[in-house]
């Protein structure tokens, strides 16, 4: 069996969710390795995501585990099974691979909702907006790791304004429309830049404007991507060590019910783009 060096952050949540239909069987490691004639070890690295598990092996082991949830299990099949090699490939080995898993679970989702304070979802901003953000990161970029850092945010946004766009909802508060990110011009190219996309059936952009009362609760920057099925959805959270993936199921359940409740709080879309409107006037 080869191992994976470095599995990707989809092959971890399918070793991730095999673990949990185990533990919830109440079968330990030894018990369910001996299922598929396997050892502890083995099973340990198809659990971590460092080996990869057959379609056969798959649907054994959720036989065994006395999962019913046809729908979840050919899921995982589908997870198991995927050899996509996307456009993000080209930067494998020049950026950090939470880039790669970023892009990779974009490419899979069914749709993606952002909740953003500081700065305009990344979906949703210019090159310039970009260029100016990795410019203020410590410790400071290269020439070279900030282009190409600008290039891929870039390319990521085929998931909202390509051949085959998936459904983007984003709550953006007026904070993050109103701080001055680079140039005054690079900050009135980035509110038309939101104005337009605004307009596609599949994105809608709600502002929370400065006077809305009581929002202090909710002031999390959050990406929720949908998975193929509910149970493999995804929560991303940043913070100032890296990106924090959530993906329990109390957990989404929560994440779930706090963006519908800041989207609750949140101008219409209509009151939102006037508001960008008289934002990009005043600039």
């Amino acid at each position: 069996m080869v191992l994976r060096r470095e599995p990707t952050a989809r092959q971890l949540r399918l070793g991730i969710e095999l673990r949990r239909l185990r533990e919830a069987a109440g079968l330990t490691a030894v018990e369910a390795a001996a299922l598929l004639g396997a050892n502890r070890v083995q099973m340990s690295h198809i659990e971590t995501g460092l080996a990869g598990v057959s379609e056969q092996r798959l649907r054994r082991l959720a036989s065994h585990y006395a999962c019913t949830d046809g729908e979840f299990i050919d899921a995982l099949v589908a997870m198991a099974t995927d050899r996509t090699r996307g456009w993000w490939e080209e930067y494998r080995g020049l950026l950090p691979t939470p880039f790669m898993n970023l892009s990779e679970m974009d490419h899979h989702a069914r749709f993606q909702y952002n909740v953003a304070i500081l700065f305009v979802p990344g979906l949703l901003q210019t090159e310039d907006y970009a260029r100016a953000v990795y410019s203020t990161r410590i410790p400071e970029l290269t020439e070279d790791q900030l282009e190409l850092r600008v290039r891929h945010r870039m390319a990521r946004q085929v998931i909202i304004d390509g051949p085959s766009p998936i459904p983007f909802d984003a709550v953006i508060h007026e904070a993050a429309l109103r701080i001055m990110v680079g140039a005054r011009t690079t900050s009135r190219s980035q509110l038309t830049r939101i104005l337009e996309l605004s307009e596609a059936d599949h994105i809608t952009v709600r502002v929370v404007p400065f006077d809305l009362e009581g929002f202090s609760w909710g002031s999390s920057t959050m990406a929720y991507l949908g998975g193929s099925v509910t149970k493999l959805d995804t929560v991303i959270r940043d913070t100032p060590t890296g990106a924090v993936h959530v993906d329990t199921e109390d957990q989404l359940t929560t994440y779930r019910a706090r963006f519908q409740e800041v989207r609750s709080m949140a101008l219409a879309p209509e009151r939102s783009r006037d508001l960008i409107q008289r934002l990009a006037k005043e600039l």
